[in-house]
């Protein structure tokens, strides 16, 4: 965190990169450091203003192949994304914005470049993956089952620079058997819901990254349980 002890949540590209509602995750996260006592500054930066480099937590959102490309454009030539993340920010971002982080990605059916922030690499199948997702999250991370509603055409071979998020119990994911990706603090998944309010234990890992702090103090999550509840047990019906 910052030296006056603000935590900074920055919606990257709300005009290109919001096709799904996950500005939610914005909304999570702040309230959940609010409820905790953090000092918060939440600000969303459009593609034709500069990315600021000293926030802690960055996210992305979801887009369509066109909004895309421009973003994945814009946030290379602007580079604070990248120099914010040398300098130890955390990065979540989602389907297209999660995409994105990779090596290349393809839209509008040519293969476009990425960020480079993760080890991987995006192609499209013909076969669209629309419905509910769900998998064993890494060990690593000490996370409970990852929820959320994925809609993209995507699939994604990770590199041996990055682990999976999760592996498939339901759903697609990036190919049927892993889902999502991380390296250091760099996070992408390609759970909507929006998957912070499904994954409050994930929004709290993103939280104590940001903060540095070993535990964070506890909050009443009935509600967000009772969704991960019904969510989990509407998958294991079908």
């Amino acid at each position: 965190m910052s030296s006056d002890s603000t935590l900074r949540l920055v919606w990257v590209y709300p005009d290109l990169l919001s096709t799904y509602g996950d500005r939610g995750n914005l909304l999570i996260l702040a309230h959940r450091a609010a409820a905790r006592g953090f000092p918060v500054e939440a600000v969303q930066v459009r593609s034709d203003q500069a990315l600021p480099e000293s926030a802690d937590i960055y996210l992305l959102g979801g887009g369509e192949d066109g909004p895309q490309s421009l973003a994945a454009d814009r946030m290379t030539a602007d580079g604070g994304l990248h120099r914010a993340v040398e300098r130890g920010s955390v990065v979540f971002a989602v389907c297209a914005g999660y995409q994105i982080l990779g090596h290349s990605f393809s839209a509008r059916g040519a293969s476009c470049p990425g960020l480079g922030l993760l080890d991987l690499r995006s192609d499209r199948d013909p076969q669209r993956a629309v419905g509910e997702l769900a998998g064993t999250v890494d060990r690593q991370l000490g996370l409970p089952t990852l929820t959320g509603f994925e809609n993209h055409g995507g699939r994604t071979a990770l590199g041996p620079g990055c682990a999976p998020l999760a592996h498939v119990t339901a759903g697609v994911g990036n190919d049927g058997r892993t889902e999502g990706a991380w390296h250091g603090k760099v996070l992408g998944t390609y759970a909507h819901g929006p998957a912070l309010a499904r994954n409050p234990a994930l929004a709290d890992l993103l939280l104590r990254w940001a903060t540095g702090a070993a535990a964070l103090d506890p909050v009443d999550d009935t509600w967000p349980e009772r969704l991960r509840g019904q969510r989990l047990a509407a998958v294991g019906a079908a």
